[in-house]
C-alpha cells in the first residue's frame, strides 16, 4: 500500500513538471509573439522624438486628449532628455520626426540626413547666469563657465553673446550639457555660471533670481522647430500620417490658447517635471498652427554653421 501510494506521487509530481514546463515554454511563444506584434505596430506608427520643453506642449495635449486617436493616427511620443539624442534617434529612423532647433536641423542636412521642417514653434532661450556669480552683464563671463549644447541654437547664442560683449570666445568656457533639466539643476545648485535654457526651466531660474543677460524673443529670432526625415515622408502612408499629424498638432494650439497653460498644468508637469510653482509662474504664451520657418531664421542657422 506504502509503495502504491509513493508511486502515485512520484507519477503526480513528474506531470507537474511536464505541464509545468509546457506551460513555461508556451509562455515564452506566447511571450515573444507580443513583442513581435507590438514591434510591428510601434515600427507602423508615426513616432516623434520630444524634450522635456514646452515647444513639445501641443503635441503633450494632442496626446492626451485623444486626437491622435480622434483621427485614425497612431502617433507616439518617444520622450529624449537633449537634442542631440532626438538627432540620433532620427538619423538611425528610430522616430520619423523630432522637436529641435534649425540650427541642429540645418547641421543634419548638412551631414547628410535630408529633413523638412513641419512646424515653426514659438519657443525662445533665454542666457542666465548664477546669481551667487554676480553676474550681471555678459562682459562679465570672461573665464566663466555657460551650460549649453554644441551644434544648437544655444551654441549659437553663445557666440552671440560674446561678440556682443566683445569678449575672445576662447575665454567663455562652454560646457556641454545635452538635458535642459540638467543645466538647470546645475545652476541651482551653483555648479555653473550660466547656462542657456529654454521654457519651462527658464522660468524655473528666473524664480531664484538668477539674472537673463539675454533673450532670444528680444532679437526676433525664432529657432524652434519641428522636423521630420524626408527618407520617412517618401512613403504614401507616412505622407497622410504626416497629414493627420498637423490636423491634431493645430487642434491642440488651439485647444491651449483658449484654455491657457494653467489648464494644461498636470500635462506640464508630467512631462516636463517641472514644479508646481514654476508651472504657475510661466508667462502667458501663444502657440501658431503648424508653418514653416522663416527664412532669416533659416539663413541665420546656415550662416553661423558655416
Amino acid at each position: 500500500m506504502y509503495k502504491t501510494i509513493l508511486y502515485a506521487l512520484v507519477l503526480l509530481g513528474c506531470v507537474s513538471v511536464l505541464s509545468c514546463g509546457d506551460s513555461y515554454e508556451e509562455q515564452k511563444r506566447l511571450n515573444r509573439q507580443e513583442r513581435l506584434r507590438l514591434a510591428r505596430e510601434d515600427s507602423l506608427a508615426l513616432k516623434v522624438a520630444t524634450l522635456p520643453t514646452l515647444d513639445c506642449l501641443p503635441l503633450f495635449v494632442a496626446k492626451e486628449l485623444n486626437l491622435f486617436d480622434t483621427l485614425h493616427v497612431d502617433v507616439r511620443l518617444k520622450p529624449h532628455e537633449g537634442q542631440i539624442d532626438c538627432d540620433e534617434s532620427l538619423r538611425t529612423g528610430k522616430v520619423e520626426g523630432m522637436v529641435s532647433d534649425l540650427v541642429r536641423t540645418q547641421r543634419l542636412q548638412r551631414r547628410g540626413t535630408a529633413i523638412r521642417h513641419v512646424a515653426a514653434t514659438n519657443a525662445y532661450w533665454q542666457f542666465i547666469s548664477n546669481r551667487l556669480s554676480r553676474i550681471t552683464e555678459l562682459k562679465q563671463m570672461e573665464d566663466k563657465m555657460v551650460g549649453m549644447a554644441r551644434y544648437s541654437v544655444t551654441d549659437m547664442l553663445s557666440d552671440m553673446a560674446t561678440d556682443s560683449a566683445k569678449l575672445k570666445t576662447e575665454y567663455v568656457f562652454r560646457v556641454q550639457l545635452n538635458s535642459p533639466n540638467t543645466r538647470l539643476s546645475m545652476l541651482l545648485n551653483n555648479e555653473i555660471d550660466a547656462v542657456i535654457v529654454t521654457e519651462p526651466q527658464a522660468t524655473a531660474a528666473r524664480l531664484f533670481k538668477n539674472p537673463v543677460l539675454m533673450d532670444t524673443q528680444k532679437r526676433d529670432l525664432r529657432m524652434g522647430v519641428i522636423a521630420f526625415s524626408e527618407k520617412a515622408l517618401r512613403d504614401k502612408r507616412r505622407s497622410e500620417q504626416l497629414r493627420l499629424f498637423v490636423k491634431a498638432y493645430d487642434m491642440a494650439c488651439d485647444s491651449i490658447n483658449k484654455n491657457g497653460l494653467q489648464h494644461y498644468a498636470d500635462i506640464i508637469g508630467r512631462y516636463t517635471k517641472a514644479e508646481a510653482r514654476t508651472i504657475k509662474a510661466l508667462p502667458p504664451m501663444r502657440f501658431p498652427h503648424a508653418s514653416a520657418p522663416r527664412k532669416k531664421d533659416l539663413d541665420m542657422a546656415s550662416r553661423w554653421l558655416k
